[in-house]
C-alpha cells in the first residue's frame, strides 16, 4: 500500500472520491514529478542538447503542473471542484504534451522512455480522477 493511501486511510475526514482512484493519482503525479525532474537534468547532459530544448521545457512544465496539481490533491479536506477540474485538464495537457516529446526520443535515450511512461501513467491517473470525481 502506497503512502499515499495510507494517508487517505488514515485521514479524519472522508473524502467523497474513492480513495484508491485519489491515491493512484497522487502516486501517478508524484512519479509523473520526479520522472520529469531526473528526465530533463539527463536531456542537459546529452550531446545534442538543441535537439533536446523542448523535451527539457516540456518537462518542467510538466513537472510545475503536476506538483501543484499534487499539493490540492494531498489536502482532501476541503476538495473544490472548481479549481481541481482545471488543474486536472492541465495535468493531463501537458503529461500528454511531454509523453509524446518524450516518445520522440526514446528509441536514443532511455530516459526519455521512462519518462514518456511516468507521463502516460499520469495522465490516465489524473483522467480516471476526473471521472471519480464527476
Amino acid at each position: 500500500m502506497s503512502y499515499a493511501r495510507q494517508m487517505i486511510d488514515s485521514y479524519p475526514h472522508q473524502s467523497e472520491i474513492d480513495a484508491g482512484v485519489l491515491a493512484a493519482a497522487i502516486d501517478a503525479l508524484s512519479d509523473c514529478i520526479q520522472a520529469c525532474t531526473t528526465d530533463l537534468d539527463a536531456d542537459l547532459s546529452e550531446s545534442n542538447l538543441a535537439d533536446m530544448v523542448k523535451c527539457i521545457r516540456l518537462c518542467m512544465h510538466c513537472s510545475d503542473v503536476c506538483e501543484a496539481t499534487l499539493g490540492l490533491l494531498s489536502r482532501p479536506a476541503e476538495h473544490d471542484n472548481r479549481v481541481i477540474t482545471p488543474l486536472l485538464e492541465a495535468c493531463i495537457a501537458i503529461c500528454k504534451s511531454c509523453g509524446d516529446e518524450c516518445e520522440r526520443h526514446a528509441h536514443m535515450h532511455a530516459h526519455c522512455r521512462v519518462c514518456e511512461e511516468a507521463c502516460r501513467r499520469c495522465e490516465q491517473a489524473c483522467r480516471e480522477l476526473q471521472v471519480a470525481m464527476s
